[in-house]
């Protein structure tokens, strides 16, 4: 009996220098109150994110943060974006801030969209109060932005203005590229749209300024989807196929975009280029290739003349 009572009272010394250890451990780091921005990338893991927070100074014991995390089930529901968490807080602070979601969030723009498109996908992701007033916002400040608006991961706050989008992404454009001309521009906007990887894109643009120097028509599609969609689409903005395949009406519109009818290059961008196609646009690759086309399966298919081209298209295309 003895022995058994001396057994019973060491496990409860233990369970309570136990249970005082990890209780210690969910205690606030400091009592500095000073707010500190902690980053979640997307694709970080549940153990990162608490190796993260421990190395940032924002919980004691990562290790217990883990074991947390994983019994809890919380682990699946952690969000990519900015947090703003505190030294101060406890474990269980920090635990709730970050369930309640980030800050900030991430946003991807792909290449090759239309503005009106990128406005839908922020619509999307950060669900302004007044979709209509962002999206009004949104494209009176980028009328004359088409191209400019560069394709990249953006973090911004989920109140973020349409003016602090706009200026970020222009920004970046100036960032990633020192020097193009609007020409060129253009026909980054073509390649994005046209091309279907990076290893073509700058053939493709050295057979479109070929066309161009000798004054044939360049017969673009992606130009032609352009005009149509900016028809079909003026009056639903928020729910359309702005990039439809092209019809025999599309071709015989009078848009100074339909490139099947007008030589030379369209008006304006048609789309936003990412990086790939705009070195593209800016350093075209010569080659003795005049037409181009791409099979059901994407693979392109040069031609040197007429008469090869008109090969490919009845093999690849009918």
């Amino acid at each position: 009996m003895k022995k058994f009572l001396i057994s019973l009272l060491f496990l409860l010394a233990s369970f309570s220098v136990g249970f005082v250890f990890v209780y210690s451990q969910t205690k606030p780091v400091s009592k500095d109150i000073a707010p500190k921005y902690f980053l979640i990338l997307k694709g970080t893991s549940a153990s990162e994110v608490a190796d993260n927070l421990g190395k940032s100074g924002l919980v004691r014991s990562p290790l217990l943060l883990k074991a947390y995390m994983k019994f809890s089930g919380i682990s699946q529901k952690i969000q990519a974006g900015q947090y703003k968490l505190s030294s101060s807080y406890s474990l269980f602070k920090v635990i709730s801030e970050i369930n309640k979601g980030p800050i900030e969030t991430w946003v991807t723009i792909p290449e090759g969209l239309r503005r009106e498109q990128i406005a839908e996908k922020y619509i999307s992701i950060l669900k302004p109060p007044d979709t209509e007033a962002f999206r009004t916002d949104f494209l009176n400040l980028t009328k004359t932005k088409e191209g400019y608006l560069f394709p990249d991961t953006y973090l911004f706050p989920w109140d973020a203005s349409p003016s602090m989008i706009v200026a970020k992404m222009l920004a970046t454009f100036d960032q990633k590229i020192e020097k193009i001309t609007p020409d060129e521009l253009i026909v980054a906007s073509l390649l994005e749209r046209e091309t279907v990887n990076d290893v073509e894109k700058a053939v493709v643009a050295g057979i479109l300024y070929k066309r161009l120097k000798n004054g044939w028509p360049l017969q673009v599609d992606a130009t032609v989807q352009y005009a149509s969609a900016s028809l079909r689409c003026k009056n639903n903005l928020g729910d359309c196929s702005w990039w439809q395949q092209v019809t025999k009406d599309d071709l015989a519109a009078s848009s100074k975009f339909n490139t099947y009818k007008f030589s030379g290059l369209p008006p304006a961008p048609i789309a936003n280029a990412g990086l790939a196609s705009l070195k593209a646009a800016i350093n075209p690759e010569d080659s003795p290739y005049w037409f181009y086309i791409h099979d059901s399966s994407g693979v392109i298919h040069y031609a040197r003349n007429l008469e090869e081209h008109n090969l490919n298209v009845n093999k690849y295309l009918k």
